[in-house]
């Protein structure tokens, strides 16, 4: 698998894979406006992209499958902060024909790394939503440990959904957590 920023001949395979994947992303995404999906909406995506990674700000790349070139998902280092905090947000979704194939995996853990390893992070944070079974299993195979809950976190479905916080810090010495 090949991760990169997203580039403007990416725009009809990430429609094909998000039409695919809309009823499998729906419960765990939040509710997006019509321009969304639009053709301009992924042109300033693009745009965004490249200047967030230029500036530091955030690290939104694609996931292309290294043989074929298919596109399968995204994963986002977003929010990066420096100074003493030193942290970003980690987020990603991947179509479902190409879930639960080790692919995420590979990306988190990745990603995640280049984060400790080239960006100088201390830490990286993650929430996904109590039920999310296979989001809260992705995180803690790849080194992620359980912290806590966030009431009203995100707007998932149009409504303010509760969050489990997850968080992988370079060095950890914490040990398995147990999530309830």
């Amino acid at each position: 698998m090949v991760l990169r920023l997203p580039v403007h001949g990416d725009y009809l395979d990430w429609c094909r894979v998000r039409k695919e994947g809309a009823e499998f992303l729906l419960k765990w995404e939040p509710t997006r406006s019509r321009e969304y999906s639009g053709r301009k909406a992924f042109r300033n995506r693009v745009y965004w992209s490249a200047r967030s990674a230029v500036e530091g700000r955030a690290l939104p790349l694609f996931l292309i499958e290294k043989q074929t070139g298919a596109f399968m998902g995204a994963i986002t280092l977003d929010n990066i902060r420096r100074g003493p905090a030193q942290m970003a947000n980690l987020g990603y979704w991947i179509g479902p024909n190409f879930a639960r194939q080790g692919y995420m995996s590979e990306a988190v853990k990745a990603l995640v790394g280049y984060g400790f390893e080239t960006l100088d992070l201390s830490r990286v944070e993650a929430a996904c939503l109590p039920k999310n079974v296979a989001s809260r299993g992705l995180l803690e195979r790849c080194g992620f440990k359980y912290e806590g809950v966030a009431q009203s976190y995100l707007q998932i479905g149009g409504r303010w959904r509760t969050h489990v916080l997850y968080a992988n810090l370079r060095g950890d010495r914490r040990g398995r957590t147990d999530a309830e």
